[in-house]
């Protein structure tokens, strides 16, 4: 007859009802140790107070400052073309020019010429100098022939006439000036400040007055060094040159105007673009609250918004370090050896990258990078209008991106788990660099990052930190629960998922095993309670073990008999097969044993096993006062009888039809580890129907 299968045990990925929640799985969450979980949690709070009063400029916490930067400096990187701008290029007064053409400064003269190549010879549009022009050219010796007219040889009429006849070959800066009227040329001139500042040369005209409430509220200079009277009334049109480091000695923002008293200035790229746009008319936009917004270049085309802050300062847009813009030597323009359309129709900015010349900057994607690249890459900018800034709310943007941040996490962590907890980290931080990322390429402004993700990192780490504490207290828990019934090996492998395992009370299908000592009565009158208590405890620790190694669950002892069973708390679909091993190494060990309780005089131990399976209560049942893991149920019951049926049938282990059902279907995936003998129906005591048993035969046991 084929035994019928028995019903279906839990699924070993079924987790256990949580004491609190009857009949339902047990909610992970990392808040399992409360007392650690709220320390942390008052940290995290703590870590978020802190970054807010940061937001607030309350406190100054420089490591977020220095991150933010270096987070700019990357973005910067990541985004900034690699392609060259064509409109713009570099005659660069570099080392191999001033080796053909002298040291710096050059004669007017041979600057003059210079210029008027770049106009006369290859078409430029407009040219702007990364140079300040302040002192007169002495290098013809005019003056001193003028001292010489006004001095000793004054009335000398021939003298006079041959210096009359010289002066104009003679006059270095009027042949500049000469070429500056004729041509769109736009000068370099600085501003400085603080102790010994002052105002030397000559200014070009204000390009706006300081009469807004946003322009009153622009960094007031001091001083200047501006260009040769003659000079720049003969070109008219000059911007500034200064640039803004940061704390860390690197320039990533440039300010557009600047004040001097009532008069506001324009800089080199903003002047050479009114120049190059035919935009003289500047204005300023404003917010109502007179706060600085940008400015407006009103152009044949329609007017140009450039943002600012509200200090008229923008982001350099820098572009790659290779191939940024055309540069040219200024050694082949005097010599005439560049291509023709190497300057045709295009913005000529003339510097210098020689080192000598101190005119060398750090920047985000250069860690040398001359001047008058700087320069061009904010004209570059302002002509496509993508100047991106710092806004003037920033505190706000910064503190607004804190709570979005920080109140999911502060509301909605506690009650998730360790992954979702993950998850929703892992949400905020796209979000956060979605939005960051939005606002660098939609609205062109620089928000702050440094301050939210240091908000994510904590609280990740703290995360990780309260479910590491969680986890502890969970298998210590474990161990304080089960360490009586499991082995460590066991006990360890719960403890990987210590949330799937409770001691509440639940219904499921198990094995279980009892194992009892024939004779046991006749051998306690034959030994001292002290031999006997030996016996027994070398006895119990060895069937303990081999129950064990089997994955099985040790219930208790009682008396002489062992009381064990599979499937609880460690969810096992072959607990049937594992009952029946461990009975047959059980009944295997007692050979070794036997041998070893002879050498002492002790007398020979035989068992006999009953082992069923089928439905039953497992957990924590018992009284207030004394509470065990164990099982209960009809099916424990007849396993109970079946231990007690061995001695009637001479048997030393039988199973009941489910177990056997169980064993006959593991043996399609698995090889068969002994054979059994059906002994037909069985009347068993306490029970009206007799039931199905089997005899397991331990000599052909297969290892």
């Amino acid at each position: 007859m084929t035994p019928a299968r028995p019903p279906q045990s839990a699924s070993p990925r079924m987790a256990a009802p949580d004491a609190s929640n009857p009949g339902g799985p047990a909610r992970r969450t990392p808040f399992r140790n409360v007392r650690s979980a709220v320390v942390l949690w008052l940290a995290a709070l703590v870590w978020w107070v802190l970054l807010l009063a940061h937001a607030a400029q309350q406190i100054d916490l420089a490591p977020l400052r220095a991150l933010d930067r270096y987070l700019y400096d990357a973005r910067l990187a990541l985004f900034s073309p690699d392609q060259q701008d064509p409109r713009i290029v570099i005659i660069d007064i570099d080392e191999r020019a001033l080796a053909a053409h002298g040291r710096w400064p050059w004669r007017r003269g041979l600057l003059a010429e210079l210029l008027e190549s770049t106009f006369q010879d290859y078409g430029a549009l407009v040219v702007g100098l990364d140079l300040i022009l302040a002192e007169a050219d002495k290098s013809s010796g005019l003056p001193t022939l003028e001292r010489l007219a006004a001095g000793p040889l004054q009335g000398n009429t021939a003298f006079a006439q041959q210096l009359a006849a010289l002066r104009p070959s003679l006059d270095e800066d009027g042949h500049l000036a000469q070429v500056l009227q004729r041509h769109p040329v736009v000068l370099g001139f600085y501003f400085s400040d603080g102790d010994g500042s002052a105002q030397t040369a000559t200014l070009p005209p204000p390009s706006l007055a300081a009469s807004s409430p946003g322009l009153k509220d622009l960094p007031d200079w001091q001083g200047h060094g501006g260009n040769l009277d003659r000079l720049q009334s003969a070109a008219g049109q000059a911007g500034f040159l200064n640039a803004v480091a940061d704390e860390d000695g690197i320039t990533r923002r440039s300010l557009l105007l600047a004040r001097q008293g009532s008069a506001v200035f324009a800089s080199l790229p903003l002047a050479l673009a009114q120049t190059l746009l035919n935009a003289p008319k500047l204005q300023s936009v404003e917010s109502p609250a007179g706060n600085l917004l940008g400015l407006r270049l009103q152009t044949p085309r329609g007017p140009l918004q450039l943002n600012t802050d509200d200090s008229a300062g923008a982001l350099i847009p820098y572009r790659a370090a290779e191939g940024d813009y055309a540069h040219f030597s200024a050694a082949d323009l005097l010599d005439k050896k560049l291509p023709r359309q190497a300057l045709h129709g295009r913005v000529v900015l003339l510097g210098s990258s020689a080192p000598g010349l101190l005119d060398q900057r750090a920047t985000p994607l250069h860690p040398s990078y001359p001047g008058v690249g700087v320069h061009a890459s904010m004209l570059t900018g302002i002509l496509d209008g993508t100047l991106a800034h710092t806004p003037s709310n920033t505190a706000w943007i910064e503190l607004g991106l804190l709570l979005l941040t920080g109140l999911p996490l502060m509301v909605l962590a506690p009650h998730l788990s360790t992954w979702r907890n993950a998850g929703l980290l892992l949400s905020l931080l796209i979000g956060l660099l979605s939005l960051n990322l939005w606002a660098w390429r939609g609205l062109h402004e620089a928000w702050p990052l440094a301050s939210p993700l240091a908000l994510l990192a904590g609280m990740a780490g703290l995360l990780l930190l309260i479910a590491n504490v969680g986890a502890r207290s969970a298998r210590r828990q474990l161990t304080r629960l089960f360490g009586h019934y499991l082995p460590p090996t066991l006990v360890e492998e719960m403890s990987h998922r210590p949330d799937h395992y409770s001691m509440a009370s639940r219904s499921a299908v198990l094995s279980v095993m009892f194992a009892d000592v024939k004779g046991f009565t006749g051998i306690s009158e034959h030994l001292n309670p002290t031999a006997l208590a030996e016996l027994m405890n070398e006895y119990f620790t060895a069937m303990a073990g081999i129950i064990g190694q089997h994955r099985g669950t040790l219930d208790k002892f009682m008396g002489d008999a062992v009381m064990a069973f599979w499937g609880a708390p460690l969810a096992d679909e072959l607990h049937a097969r594992h009952a029946v091993e461990a009975a047959l190494a059980m009944h295997a060990s007692m050979t070794e044993l036997n041998r070893r309780f002879a050498a002492r005089g002790w007398p020979t131990l035989r068992i006999s096993i009953g082992i069923n399976t089928g439905p039953m209560v497992v957990g924590d049942l018992g009284s207030r006062q004394r509470r065990a893991y164990t099982v209960l149920g009809d099916s424990v019951n007849l396993a109970a009888r079946l231990q007690s049926l061995c001695a009637e049938r001479g048997a030393e282990i039988l199973i009941g039809e489910a177990t056997q059902a169980a064993m006959a279907a593991s043996t399609a995936d698995l090889p068969p580890i002994c054979s059994s003998v059906s002994l037909g129906q069985q009347a068993v005591r306490g029970r009206a129907a007799s039931v199905e048993v089997f005899e397991l035969k331990p000599a052909q046991f297969r290892n």
